[in-house]
């Protein structure tokens, strides 16, 4: 007969053995999830008239699918409604809706991840990562250039089809924030500004969403060449091309969306340092716009711990993606004195990330 501890010991061994498999088989969900996107299941359910809809009419809408296939279908949705991107109906007849994380891989989604999924699970991203054992054995700067032996912003401008998911990427991002930005909750960030740089803003969906919402704002995206393209202005958005690190055109406010975060401490200071000569002082309304991650934010911790470990995530990313790191808020500080800014305040918190605002 087991006495108590053994039953305590083998309940702990079975415990144990459960969190292992979960590790074990970690990487089945996000392939599953990628399936899914790639044959459109979230699509085809969004566009379905009714928001529950069979099995047997979602793979009679498949594309493409073969017919000897159609059995792992159900197999699939079961791995896909156990992660929560759908919901389970057994009394409709087998049906699935979306839940609301669902809803964020359908195309074109205003707040979607979508393309941010496809990035985080492209062959380049994946080789990164299962190179960092390897790279903690080498003197190189990024488990980046171990895996593919230039850096990711070389990497992206010499490889314009991987280039292209990342800024696909950057952009469905910028999609989310946009709408968070224009709220009630903090548009008077912008309130009382004539001029906005957006350095490093891609292909302009936030200054665009920020455009159009005050009118009278004169938005500038500032980003290279070869992500500017062929980006055209229109009303009070304009685009120039070139390097935030070599000058950064005069405006009332300048905005670094989730840019520093990609940058080491000298290379922040630096660039922290070219948007305070571009902008006036803090008597004339001059002032920066953060957009980045606060480690450590009581705000979320209370609150989320989902959020707590993506912003660990996020750090490893960083990391080993470039040489640099999400800060918390004491780094932070430091970076502004460091580059001569007096004051700044954490507006609130984005999510993941939070709205800071320095001022020289």
């Amino acid at each position: 007969m087991l006495n108590n501890d053994n039953m305590t010991c083998a309940d702990q061994l079975i415990q144990a053995e459960a969190q292992s498999w979960d590790y074990i088989l970690n990487y089945v969900r996000p392939s599953c999830i990628k399936c899914a996107i790639e044959l459109g299941i979230p699509d085809i359910i969004h566009k379905n008239a009714n928001p529950i809809m069979s099995l047997s009419d979602l793979v009679a809408n498949l594309p493409n699918l073969n017919p000897s296939k159609a059995p792992f279908i159900p197999i699939l949705m079961r791995v896909l409604v156990h992660s929560g991107l759908f919901n389970y109906h057994q009394q409709q007849g087998d049906g699935y809706s979306l839940t609301s994380v669902g809803r964020l891989l359908v195309e074109n989604d205003p707040s979607g991840k979508r393309s941010f999924f496809l990035f985080a699970q492209h062959p380049v991203v994946l080789n990164t990562a299962a190179s960092v054992s390897e790279w903690l054995r080498n003197d190189l700067p990024t488990a980046f250039e171990t895996a593919h032996g230039k850096s990711h912003w070389d990497y992206c401008a010499e490889e314009p089809k991987f280039g292209s998911v990342f800024n696909d990427a950057m952009a469905s991002d910028s999609r989310l924030i946009s709408n968070l930005l224009i709220s009630d909750q903090c548009k008077g960030v912008f309130e009382g500004l004539t001029s906005l740089m957006d350095v490093g803003g891609g292909t302009g969906t936030v200054a665009r969403a920020i455009a159009n919402t005050f009118l009278s704002l004169k938005c500038i995206v500032l980003d290279l060449p070869h992500v500017i393209g062929d980006q055209k202005g229109t009303g009070n958005l304009e685009f120039v091309a070139g390097s935030m690190f070599d000058k950064i055109p005069h405006a009332n406010a300048v905005l670094l969306k989730w840019i520093l975060h990609n940058w080491s401490d000298h290379d922040c200071v630096k660039l922290l340092k070219r948007c305070k000569e571009s902008i006036p002082s803090k008597e004339r309304g001059g002032k920066v716009i953060i957009i980045d991650i606060v480690m450590d934010d009581n705000s979320i911790s209370s609150s989320n711990e989902q959020l707590v470990e993506a912003q660990h995530m996020m750090d490893f990313i960083m990391r080993i993606t470039h040489p640099s790191k999400e800060r918390t808020k004491k780094e932070w500080e430091k970076l502004f004195l460091d580059a001569g800014f007096t004051e700044y305040k954490i507006i609130t918190s984005l999510g993941l990330r939070s709205l800071i605002e320095i001022y020289p």
